[in-house]
């Protein structure tokens, strides 16, 4: 009766669908099973292969699909079903391909409770190269479906092995392919790579082995198409930021290729830009310094440092972008200093902008690479720098006081503080990590406003600005308690007593203008 139906009353079917697709929530198994006991599997697939001439009946059906199969108990049929899956990954409908990638996608997640071997109807059937094929040339829709079934097939037991075949000669191997495709696909090829060594430590580990990382550093290094060399910076930009990235990365001739980039006054500026942040995020990471030596990092700093020379024609989102690369360098204890040692130090550039209110996001950008700098996001057994490195951020300070009208770090403390809510909470990040050298601490004590600026709650209206505000009051109030000097000092009885008011008060709670309260009282009787 259904068949017959179906096929006699497509309306009906498409009513039916539309509203089972409209359903708020996700679908229950019973929903799916009383769709599917009206609407059996093999009269909708019917349905979505000669669909006629009714409108929207195809992308009704793609959407009940898809939720049907998203269902353990639609997901349960699949198996049954996988020759339609077969056709449907090669049919000329893009709606169509990507329903099929998504479907193989649910067949794999609930592949343990459904049948003990998933690999094997994979191979059985031929599905992984017709997803390769989807990834390749179909629509970015259907792209993306392929490469959510080739990820969760890697996790997959015998998964790996359909991915990267023993020979490397093989046609469907992910090197091969992306050497002989469009430049759109090799693109896709590398987003693929990137999502699969997302999966885990050891799926990462095949694809350096089998050397597909070098496919990156192709693209990167290849002067012909400026479109495909950004994309693959922007998947460089994801790999780079997986958490066991690193280790395989910095084997590789990525940092070089990098910094060849950066350092080419020929290269289009969006590129130099996006290179210097990827290399920035690498060199953030905390096993980075065991596998990468020290020259490598001095060179990329050196190519960055040059970046920051004044010059009319700079880029302004360039500059902003190697003051952040610097920035996520200088977070590592290790990488702080040689921003500080290098001769001459990185860092001046990084100071001189802090400070210097000629352009607003080159000075916030700035100051929170200062910040990073000086230690306010590392632990507290990592903010005090080596002897020359400390040295040499003392002497950058006061020599960018000395040539400004402000004249002393104090002022230029106080100077930052007064401007916007943005710059004003870079500002604390920077008092945050410089108050633990005694110095720095004497120049803040010296000024009145800036903790007045600093302790007054409404200075700040978001939680995470109350948060760093709060953060600032603690390691000002912590340094003062580590200094017998400076804790006895009768002249500064004052802002101790204001800052252990503060932080008494905690970041949330120390708002003296409270909301107005309604006022509740009887109603007034005859």
């Amino acid at each position: 009766m259904a068949e017959e139906f179906s096929l006699d009353d497509p309306t009906q079917l498409l009513e039916a669908a539309s509203d089972f697709v409209l359903y708020p929530g996700p679908q229950t198994e019973a929903s799916a099973k009383e769709f599917l006991d009206r609407f059996p599997l093999p009269v909708l697939i019917n349905a979505l292969q000669t669909k006629g001439d009714v409108p929207g009946l195809e992308n009704a059906l793609v959407a009940c699909l898809e939720r049907i199969f998203k269902t353990k108990y639609g997901a349960s049929l699949i198996p049954h079903y996988m020759p339609f899956v077969q056709v449907g990954l090669k049919a000329d409908s893009q709606l169509v391909r990507s329903l099929a990638c998504k479907t193989v996608s649910c067949f794999l997640e609930h592949s343990d409770e459904i049948i003990p071997s998933p690999a094997r109807i994979i191979i059985d059937y031929n599905l992984y190269p017709l997803l390769l094929d989807c990834l390749l040339y179909g629509n970015e829709q259907v792209a993306t479906a392929s490469m959510d079934a080739i990820k969760k097939l890697a996790g997959l037991s015998g998964g790996m092995d359909i991915i990267f075949p023993s020979n490397n000669n093989e046609a469907m191997h992910l090197g091969n392919l992306g050497g002989r495709s469009s430049s759109l696909g090799r693109v896709r090829v590398l987003a693929l790579i990137v999502k699969l060594f997302s999966v885990s430590d050891s799926v990462a580990s095949v694809i350096y082995s089998s050397n597909l990382l070098s496919l990156f550093e192709v693209e990167i290094n290849n002067k012909n198409d400026a479109l495909v060399t950004l994309s693959v910076l922007e998947l460089l930009y994801e790999l780079a930021d997986i958490q066991h990235g690193t280790e395989f990365l910095s084997k590789t001739a990525l940092l070089h290729s990098l910094s060849s980039i950066i350092s080419n006054a020929s290269t289009e500026s969006i590129l130099r830009s996006r290179a210097m942040m990827i290399s920035g995020r690498l060199l953030s990471k905390e096993n980075i310094y065991m596998s990468v030596d020290e020259s490598s990092v001095k060179t990329v700093i050196s190519t960055i440092d040059k970046i920051l020379e004044p010059s009319e024609s700079r880029d302004t989102d360039e500059t902003e972008s190697a003051l952040e690369a610097l920035g996520h360098i200088g977070s590592l204890i290790q990488g702080a200093a040689l921003i500080l040692s290098s001769s001459p130090p990185a860092a001046r550039h990084v100071i001189d902008a802090a400070f210097d209110r000629q352009g607003h996001g080159k000075q916030l950008s700035a100051l929170h690479a200062l910040g990073n700098i000086v230690g306010e996001s590392r632990p507290d057994n990592e903010i005090i720098l080596n002897g020359d490195a400390e040295e040499s951020l003392r002497r950058l300070i006061y020599e960018t006081a000395s040539k400004s009208s402000k004249l002393a770090p104090s002022g230029l403390l106080l100077s930052v503080l007064q401007q916007d809510s943005e710059i004003r909470l870079a500002g604390y990040r920077v008092i945050t990590g410089m108050v633990s050298r005694p110095w720095f601490l004497m120049e803040v004590c010296s000024k009145q406003e800036i903790i007045n600026i600093v302790t007054d709650a409404n200075t700040v209206a978001t939680k995470i600005d109350m948060e760093v505000r709060y953060k600032c009051c603690q390691s000002i109030h912590k340094a003062f308690m580590s200094s017998s000097k400076l804790i006895n000092d009768p002249a500064l009885a004052g802002i101790v007593a204001k800052l252990q008011e503060t932080v008494r008060s905690g970041p949330y709670l120390s708002r003296k203008h409270h909301e107005a309260q309604p006022l509740v009282r009887t109603a007034d009787r005859f």
